[in-house]
């Protein structure tokens, strides 16, 4: 008996009829997914599983009427849209399992893990080249209908630690059972019929190409799993795609020396539509923000909670458009284009011969960042007042965060140094950047003050108005604060 289990109690025999929805060419299962929808035994309904940073996997449930006509249920097609790339899902297998369950219980009664024993039928269904069956078909697959039989047992746990699960598949092990070749059913049926998945490639070890490569796939994972958080319009999704957006764009076009052209020259660019794509949504959502706060502590007389509902119509209706507009060009052949083109990079980035170098490299592509944010922001300074000066500062502040974000590509080799730089470009990129939200929060103030006319809280966002321009040269005194600390670093 295991020490941290002082019962074993049995549950009751179930039957499970679950049908497994995919793409004909099985994109999902190939991604770690799976999409399925079971009738009976205690947890019946819709479940989507997908994999995790650490391993394991996330697992998402839908009561079983849930489903969209004779599809699954919208949220999970949502989900599961960049890996489809758009494409539909059909019943793809049928499996009906007859699952013995017991929980393994603590001294207090409390349930640490599910330990089941499972035997299985399962049938390839006709969505799949050469499958049998039909989703639709009420019997029940068994041998004499062409399906795969096999029996399997499962340990998952309930409330218990994590390292229970290595203590239960040590005394399993013991009794003579082995691993599963896959992780799931689903897998074991369909392995043979899953092409072999790509090989990454290995940069040298230590080298500009080794922190360059695990930074790219660290923002290309971020961007794909944050696609289905857009979609279903979670908070804050937008804001965090678009700056993992913005991380890879400005890694490629910073490093673009060690990096083929020819590959990353159209994604680049690509990345740049898909940015402003997002930024529509995000910028919508942080100018309300922005005005209702500062709305909310206008005098009493200006009306501020008139003021504020205002706004929040106003910039709420925004982003509401922009949001829809986003997602109809996240379901795009150009935006798929964009996913196929990032799993190429996850797989093997297009590394030239200087990637295999190592500090001095590093060095090299920090001074030219800092040359270049150094020349924008001072001719930036220089001009007088006007538009021409706010484009000009944006472009610094532009400057300033990509060279803030080649600071973070790069960092396993750039040390403290680095951390330094990459701080000291962050605070310049935010000093500008709230000069900045001034000058478009004032010209966004101007229609939605004619929109108010002479309505109560008209007078509210004049006052508004004129104060997005209050603490501009303070802004820029920062920036020119925190270029000076840098420069003489």
């Amino acid at each position: 008996m295991l020490p941290e289990i002082s019962e074993i109690t049995e549950q009751e025999t179930e039957d499970l009829d679950a049908v497994y929805y995919d793409t004909p060419d099985l994109r999902l299962l190939a991604s770690g997914c799976t999409l399925r929808r079971r009738t009976g035994g205690h947890d019946a309904g819709w479940h989507l599983k997908v994999p995790c940073d650490d391993g394991g996997r996330t697992e998402f449930a839908l009561p079983p009427d849930a489903g969209a006509g004779d599809g699954p249920p919208e949220e999970f097609t949502l989900r599961t849209r960049a890996t489809s790339r758009g494409a539909r899902l059909h019943p793809v297998a049928r499996l009906h399992t007859r699952r013995a369950r017991a929980l393994l219980v603590d001294a207090d009664g409390r349930p640490l893990a599910e330990l089941a024993h499972d035997e299985v039928s399962a049938q390839v269904l006709d969505a799949v080249p050469g499958g049998q069956g039909r989703a639709q078909e009420q019997e029940q697959a068994g041998p004499d209908a062409g399906a795969a039989v096999w029996t399997e047992t499962e340990v998952e746990l309930v409330r218990g630690p994590r390292d229970l699960l290595d203590a239960v598949d040590q005394v399993l092990r013991d009794q003579g059972l082995r691993p599963a070749a896959t992780s799931t059913k689903l897998g074991r049926l369909l392995a043979d019929r899953l092409p072999p998945g790509p090989r990454r490639a290995v940069p040298a070890a230590g080298s500009v190409g080794e922190a360059l490569t695990a930074y790219l796939r660290a923002q290309t994972a971020r961007i794909r799993a944050l696609d289905p958080a857009v979609r279903l319009d979670e908070p804050d999704s937008v804001h965090r795609m678009r700056v993992a957006v913005r991380r890879l764009r400005s890694a490629l076009t910073a490093h673009h020396r060690l990096l083929e052209r020819s590959a990353v020259e159209d994604l680049a660019e690509e990345l740049r539509w898909l940015g402003h794509v997002l930024g529509e949504a995000r910028d919508a959502e942080v100018l309300g923000d922005h005005l209702t706060t500062q709305a909310d502590a206008l005098p009493p007389e200006a009306r501020p909670d008139r003021v504020a509902a205002r706004i929040e119509a106003w910039f709420g209706e925004r982003y509401a458009e922009a949001h829809r507009k986003a997602v109809r060009s996240m379901d795009s052949r150009r935006y798929y284009a964009v996913l196929d083109a990032l799993a190429e990079i996850d797989t093997a980035p297009p590394l030239r011969g200087k990637a295999g170098r190592g500090r001095a490299e590093v060095r090299r592509a920090l001074r030219r960042e800092k040359r270049r944010t150094g020349r924008r922001l001072g001719r930036a300074l220089e001009r007088p007042p006007g538009d021409e000066r706010d484009q000009a500062l944006h472009r610094a502040r532009k400057a300033a965060k990509r060279a803030r974000y080649t600071a973070e590509s790069v960092a396993p080799l750039a040390g403290s140094a680095g951390r330094h730089y990459g701080k000291r470009m962050k605070k310049i990129q935010k000093a500008l950047g709230a000069y900045q939200d001034g000058v478009v929060a004032e010209k966004e103030m101007l229609p939605l003050g004619a929109a108010a006319g002479g309505t109560e809280g008209a007078f509210g966002l004049g006052m508004l108005c004129a104060m997005q321009r209050q603490g501009a040269g303070a802004h820029l005194d920062q920036a020119r604060h925190h270029w000076d600390r840098l420069d003489r670093a």
